[in-house]
């Protein structure tokens, strides 16, 4: 199968791209404008797999480039759609930012889905959409009480618009994938989460601050209504969340989907704390984290953590990595990234 993957330099889309080429049987080719990623990605997943991906340089909130782009590749037979802003608390300052590249990069692509007739459709959406949640463990069903930011609500929007497209398409599939909290990195230490901008995702903050990147870490807010009071989240292995969607395209590809578009939860169903990462991070690394409590950050949900039990059962994909697991790969990354050859 030809896969088109957007995003692909991405944290996630580097490690999926990666996954495909282990399984065999893909022929991939990965689309990034490198907003937040560089093409030397490409590189280290060549260290890892043997083979360089192909790429193209293409900014998917750019309508005529995506229907050009589509026009001279007709082979292609499924896509990966990662590529979005994804940073909560920057969605909340500069929102516009935010409906325009995520909605329209979406809207781009499934005007090539249609025109195409491109069968296999995977959307990388977000536990966010859930918003805050008495209900917990979070099912595919659960009705939140709506969404916190205007990153989260773009993954909403965009999953409505998935539904309303694909009942006019039922020929064609696709698979929603809400994820959790992707952490870690490839066991190999040579590729894992990099952002060009200043990273607000936990883990990045603690390998960074423990590295002596940054001198100090916040942890936002600790009143919540939680067991240390800092907010609760279901941390799952990048590796995990890339191997979900090698086994959700053979599934597309099977025609087994109960209808033609399905939504799934990515998560370990354990909700784990910011104090608690931390902690796992000093015990597995031997390293001390600095860090201080600062006010709650708007747009945060107090806790979440999924029942995936739907994807077990349908596609049969179970998380492997432990907590622990997640934070030594992401020291040994945050390692690798640090060494002088690395920067050579």
């Amino acid at each position: 199968m030809q896969v088109a993957v957007t995003g692909g330099a991405g944290y996630i889309g580097s490690h999926t791209l990666i996954e495909l080429h282990n399984k065999g049987g893909f022929q991939t080719i990965s689309l990034d404008n490198y907003s937040n990623s560089t093409p030397d990605t490409y590189d280290r997943i060549a260290q890892i797999t043997g083979t360089l991906p192909y790429y193209e340089k293409l900014n998917t909130a750019d309508a005529k480039a995506v229907e050009f782009f589509f026009d001279q590749n007709k082979g292609i037979e499924g896509i990966i759609h990662f590529a979005a802003d994804k940073s909560v608390g920057e969605s909340v300052e500069n929102p516009l930012k935010y409906y325009h590249n995520n909605i329209a990069s979406l809207v781009n692509i499934l005007k090539a889905v249609e025109k195409h007739q491109i069968k296999n459709f995977i959307f990388s959406s977000s536990c966010s959409i859930y918003g805050n949640i008495d209900d917990l463990p979070v099912r595919e069903e659960t009705q939140g009480s709506g969404t916190e930011s205007p990153y989260a609500e773009t993954k909403k929007m965009g999953e409505r618009i998935l539904s309303d497209f694909y009942k006019k398409h039922p020929h064609l599939n696709c698979i929603i994938l809400r994820y959790f909290n992707p952490v870690g990195a490839h066991e190999s230490g040579l590729i894992g989460e990099l952002p060009l901008n200043i990273p607000n995702n936990l883990v990045p903050v603690i390998t960074r601050t423990a590295a002596g990147e940054q001198a100090q870490m916040l942890v936002f807010g600790d009143d919540y209504n939680t067991r240390d009071g800092s907010c609760i989240r279901d941390y799952i292995h990048v590796s995990d969340i890339a191997n979900a969607h090698v086994l959700a395209l053979d599934h597309l590809n099977t025609g087994k989907l109960n209808k033609n578009i399905e939504t799934y939860n990515l998560g370990t169903g354990e909700g784990v704390s910011v104090i608690e990462a931390i902690k796992s991070f000093e015990k597995v690394t031997g390293e001390k984290v600095n860090y201080k409590v600062a006010p709650k950050r708007e747009g945060d949900v107090e806790a979440i953590f999924s029942d995936s039990s739907k994807i077990l059962n349908e596609i049969g994909w179970k998380p492997i990595y432990s907590l622990d697991d997640m934070m030594l790969s992401a020291w040994k990354w945050q390692q690798n990234i640090n060494s002088p050859i690395a920067n050579n």
